[in-house]
C-alpha cells in the first residue's frame, strides 16, 4: 500500500513539473526563441548532412562487423590479451582512413568493442576516428598556420594512445572479468578467407569515406583531386560491394540488380547524391531483411544499432542545437561569452575551449572556419588548440550515445580525460608558442 502511495504522489510530482515547466515557458523572450530555431536547424542540417551518406553506412558497417568479423579475429588483433603495440597502433591511426564525425564513428565503435575488443584500444579508436582527419589537419595547418596544423596532428595521435592506455588503466579491473567472460564463449566457425573479409570491408569503409570527402575550399593537389572524383570512386566501389554481396554473402542476385540499377538510374538522373545512397540503402535493406543467415544476420545487427543510437542521437543534437547553436549562429549561450573566455592562454581559458568544443557538436572540417573566426576574434594559440584537440572527437549527442554502450560510469571518464589532456596540452602549446616568439 505504502508503495502504491510513493508511485501515486511521484506521478503527482512528475505532473507538476510538466504543468510548471509549461506554465513558465519564455515562450516569445527572443534568446529563447532563437535557441529552439537553432535546434531545430542543427537537427535539420544533421538530418540532411549526415545522416544519409554519414550514419547510414556506418549502421551496415557495424552490423557487418557484428555478422561476419569473427570475434577471434578481433581478439587477436584489438582485445585486451593482444600485442599492445599492434592494438593501439592500429586503432591510433584509424582516423586516417575515416575521416568521420564524432558521432559516425559510434556505431563502428559499439560494433569492435562488443565483438571483444579491450576498452584501450577501442578508447583509442573512438579518439582517433574523428580527430586524426588527414584533410581536417591539412586544412588546419593551411588556413591556421602550420604552427598549429602539426600540433594538432602530433597531439592527437599521441593522445588516442595516452587516452586508451589510461582508459584500460582505470577499468583494468572490469576489464579482466569481461575478458575472462569473454574467453568462454564458444569460438564460431570460420565461414571464408579473411582476405574476403577485408575486401568486403574495404569497399563498405571506401563508400563511406569518399561520400563524405570534404571540399577543401581553395586547396589544391591531393584532396582537390579526390573531391572531384569522390562520386566515381563511389560508385566503383558500391559496384564492388554489390557484387561481393551476392557471391560471398548470399544476397538474393535479381533483388541486388534491381537495386543497382536504381540506383544508378538515379545518379545519372538525378543532382542529388543523397536520394541515390538513400535509395541503395533501403535496398540494401531489401535483400538482407528476412534472409536466412549471414544475410539476414547481418540486417538483424544493422537494426539492432539503429535502434539503441538513433533516437539519442535526435536527442542530443537537439539539445547541442538549443543551447550552442549552429556555427555562426547564437543559441541559448551567446557567442560572446565563448570569445570572451577563450582570449589568452591561461589554464582556465584552455578549460573553457576543451569543455565548449566537447559539448558543442562539429561536423566535418567545420572546426577550422570557426576556429578561423574565433582566433580573427582574440582567441589564442593554446586554446585553439585545445578546442581541436576535444572539439571534433566528442559532442552531447556522442556522449548520450556513448553512454548506453559503455554506462555513464566509463562514459565521463573518457569525456573527462578528453577535456584535461586537451586543456593540458593546449595550455602547453600556447606557452611555447609565447616563448618562441
Amino acid at each position: 500500500m505504502d508503495s502504491e502511495r510513493k508511485q501515486e504522489w511521484r506521478r503527482l510530482l512528475i505532473y507538476a513539473a510538466v504543468f510548471a515547466g509549461l506554465f513558465f515557458l519564455p515562450v516569445g523572450v527572443p534568446r529563447f526563441d532563437a535557441a529552439i530555431d537553432e535546434s531545430l536547424h542543427l537537427a535539420r542540417d544533421y538530418a540532411r548532412e549526415h545522416v544519409i551518406l554519414c550514419l547510414l553506412p556506418a549502421f551496415w558497417i557495424a552490423g557487418a562487423i557484428a555478422a561476419f568479423v569473427s570475434q577471434a579475429s578481433v581478439l587477436r588483433y584489438l582485445g585486451p590479451k593482444a600485442n599492445p603495440v599492434l592494438a593501439y597502433g592500429v586503432a591510433s591511426v584509424s582516423g586516417t582512413i575515416l575521416a568521420v564525425c564524432s558521432c559516425t564513428v559510434l556505431p563502428l565503435f559499439a560494433g569492435i568493442y562488443r565483438m571483444g575488443a579491450g576498452l584501450g584500444p577501442a578508447s583509442a579508436f573512438l579518439y582517433s576516428g574523428p580527430a586524426i582527419n588527414v584533410l581536417a589537419i591539412v586544412l588546419t595547418a593551411k588556413i591556421l598556420g602550420i604552427e598549429l596544423g602539426l600540433a594538432r596532428g602530433i597531439a592527437a595521435v599521441v593522445f588516442s594512445v595516452v587516452l586508451g592506455r589510461l582508459m584500460a588503466w582505470l577499468f583494468r579491473t572490469d576489464q579482466r572479468a569481461r575478458a575472462a567472460a569473454i574467453a568462454e564463449l564458444p569460438v564460431p566457425e570460420v565461414t571464408r578467407p579473411l582476405s574476403r573479409t577485408a575486401l568486403f570491408f574495404a569497399a563498405m569503409v571506401a563508400v563511406l569515406v569518399f561520400a563524405n570527402w570534404g571540399n577543401p575550399k581553395g586547396a589544391s593537389g591531393f584532396f582537390a583531386a579526390v573531391y572531384g572524383v569522390k562520386w566515381y570512386v563511389t560508385s566503383g566501389a558500391g559496384l564492388a560491394l554489390a557484387w561481393m554481396a551476392v557471391r560471398w554473402i548470399g544476397l538474393p542476385g535479381r533483388r541486388v540488380l534491381i537495386t543497382t540499377a536504381v540506383v544508378a538510374a538515379t545518379a545519372l538522373l538525378v543532382p542529388f547524391p543523397e536520394l541515390a545512397m538513400l535509395l541503395g540503402t533501403a535496398g540494401l535493406a531489401w535483400c538482407t531483411a528476412g534472409q536466412g543467415g549471414e544475410a539476414g544476420e547481418w540486417f538483424d545487427q544493422t537494426w539492432s544499432y539503429t535502434k539503441q543510437i538513433f533516437p539519442l542521437l535526435v536527442g542530443g543534437v537537439l539539445v547541442a542545437g538549443f543551447l550552442l547553436g549552429r556555427p555562426g549562429h547564437e543559441a541559448l549561450v551567446p557567442n560572446d561569452w565563448i570569445a570572451a573566455a577563450v582570449g589568452g592562454n591561461s589554464l582556465l581559458a584552455n578549460l573553457f575551449a576543451a569543455l565548449s568544443g566537447a559539448l558543442m557538436y562539429f561536423a566535418t572540417l567545420t572546426e577550422v572556419p570557426i576556429l578561423q573566426g574565433l582566433l580573427g576574434s582574440g582567441m589564442g594559440k593554446g586554446p585553439a588548440l585545445a578546442l581541436l584537440l576535444a572539439g571534433p572527437a566528442l559532442s552531447l549527442p556522442s556522449m548520450l550515445v556513448l553512454s548506453s554502450i559503455l554506462g555513464w560510469k566509463k562514459t565521463l571518464t573518457f569525456s573527462l580525460l578528453v577535456v584535461v589532456l586537451a586543456t593540458l596540452t593546449g595550455w602547453m602549446f600556447g606557452l611555447l608558442s609565447t616563448t618562441a616568439t
